[in-house]
């Protein structure tokens, strides 16, 4: 049963490691863009609500690097096995893609 909502949302397949990466990803957009916005907001009240999500993004932005990084899945101060990691992930994406 498990299975087959997996495929009915799309997700089968994926593993711990895609959907970590994807995450991140996500949350350094996240912040960028956060980053932007502040500097383009003409209202002290409005920067202020964007500084309190820009602080959100950046504790959630941790917490998906330290999860990460406890898993084997990112090495932010080792760029071998990053780049190892990063390879392994994109095969793991290729053969979803595939399926």
């Amino acid at each position: 049963m498990i299975e087959l909502l997996k495929k009915m949302a799309g997700v089968a397949g994926m593993s711990d490691q895609v959907i970590a990466t994807d995450f991140l990803i996500s949350a350094k957009a996240e912040v960028r863009n956060y980053g932007v916005a502040i500097t383009e907001t003409a209202t002290p009240e409005l920067r202020a609500v964007l500084r309190n999500h820009l602080r959100e993004a950046i504790n959630t932005h941790e917490v998906i690097a330290n999860y990460m990084i406890a898993k084997g899945f990112y090495y932010p101060h080792d760029l071998s096995a990053q780049l190892s990691a990063d390879l392994k992930a994109s095969d793991t994406a290729q053969n979803l893609a595939q399926k």
